[in-house]
């Protein structure tokens, strides 16, 4: 079998490759002639052009892995099902379960390599989609958050009303000082503005109340400096600030807004477990492929290949959903993103169940 393992391991990766390659095509091609107005209006530079569609190519590429994966499974499985290929290879006094090494080999080849771009590569380039878009085809934006909760230092959290990004100013904004459950300093204001001669933060019309044991000390007035570990960068971050993240920042990323108690943490924490579950999807993925289309069928691979769309496609719209209740609260995240794999890997189990020995 190892003649025959690694002529599979070939054909697999070169069929991924060429589904890879013919998918972002045509969806660069839809997406350049959907913008192809902006770009001229806009006047943008074809070399920024050529780096953006790049980079988006990459994202796609990590989009459609399971789809590609799967496909090129169905696709070449259903072209040796159709040979009697998988006949012979059974016959031969071959299990299943060994011809489908070398497919679970090329499957973690490109999972692993899926992984390396998802933790390293991919979240550069799709920093660079968002800085493209940002500057070339969305108009100005300003940015608003409201009911924003911060750890600064231990025992000092800090709150702001509403924050806009376009004047870097916040309102009705308070620090705690909090130890115990007892609190002992509260500092308010109405504003609170980042001032760039000095690179701080400057309080108006501010407000101190300091708790003690033999009372309290209360001070008003106009204008104040403080310093805090925030800074506007903290609050003009694209939406997707967790997809730009190379692994190793994405941890300390994670790590700053635990220390903070900041509210979207769970997003990248959603992130992460994501970039180290895709793998797993790839190899699931290929193990139900090959189960699906081993069948000769009158009809030859057309009808496999549809259904191998149909189930990626049906994947893909679960790992959707898991990821949208993740991020909306779910009480158990990683759970819910495992699920798609952990229902289409039962799918599998049962789907082994049936195959010809």
């Amino acid at each position: 079998m190892k003649i025959l393992d690694k002529l599979i391991i070939k054909d697999f990766i070169k069929t991924y490759f060429f589904v890879v390659l013919m998918l972002i095509l045509i969806v660069l091609v839809l997406d350049f002639t959907e913008k192809n107005d902006k770009f001229i209006r806009n006047q943008v530079p074809v070399s920024e052009i050529l780096i953006y569609l790049g980079n988006y190519g990459l994202y796609l590429n990590n989009l459609l892995t399971p789809i590609t994966v799967f496909i090129s499974v169905i696709f070449i499985t259903s072209k040796m099902s159709g040979r009697t290929e998988i006949i012979a290879i059974l016959s031969s006094g071959t299990s299943f379960m060994r011809m489908l090494v070398p497919f679970f080999i090329g499957a973690t080849m490109i999972g692993l390599a899926a992984f390396l771009l998802n933790g390293w590569v991919l979240p550069g380039a799709t920093a660079g989609v968002t800085e493209f878009k940002s500057r070339w085809l969305d108009e100005e934006k300003f940015y608003t958050e409201t009911n924003i909760h911060v750890k600064v230092a231990p025992d000092v959290y800090a709150y702001i009303s509403r924050y806009y990004t376009s004047g870097n100013t916040g309102y009705q904004f308070t620090l705690e000082q909090i130890r115990d459950g007892q609190l002992l300093a509260k500092l308010s204001a109405d504003r609170i503005v980042w001032d760039t001669a000095i690179n701080s933060w400057q309080l108006r019309n501010w407000r101190l109340r300091e708790l003690h044991e033999k009372g309290e000390l209360y001070s008003v007035g106009e204008s104040l400096d403080t310093l805090l570990s925030i800074t506007p960068d903290d609050f003009d971050l694209p939406s997707n600030h967790h997809e730009t993240l190379k692994l190793p920042d994405l941890n300390r990323q994670i790590q700053i807004l635990e220390d903070r108690g900041a509210d979207n943490v769970n997003y990248y924490k959603i992130e992460k477990y994501v970039r180290y579950m895709s793998p797993f999807a790839a190899i699931i993925l290929t193990f139900i492929g090959v189960i699906v289309s081993s069948r000769k069928t009158r009809g030859g691979s057309g009808f496999q290949i549809a259904l191998g769309f149909l189930l990626a496609f049906i994947y893909i719209i679960m790992f959707l959903l898991a990821r949208t209740f993740a991020e909306a609260g779910s009480t158990y995240p990683l759970l819910s993103l495992w699920f798609p794999n952990m229902v289409f890997a039962l799918m599998g189990l049962v789907l082994y169940k049936t195959v010809p020995r």
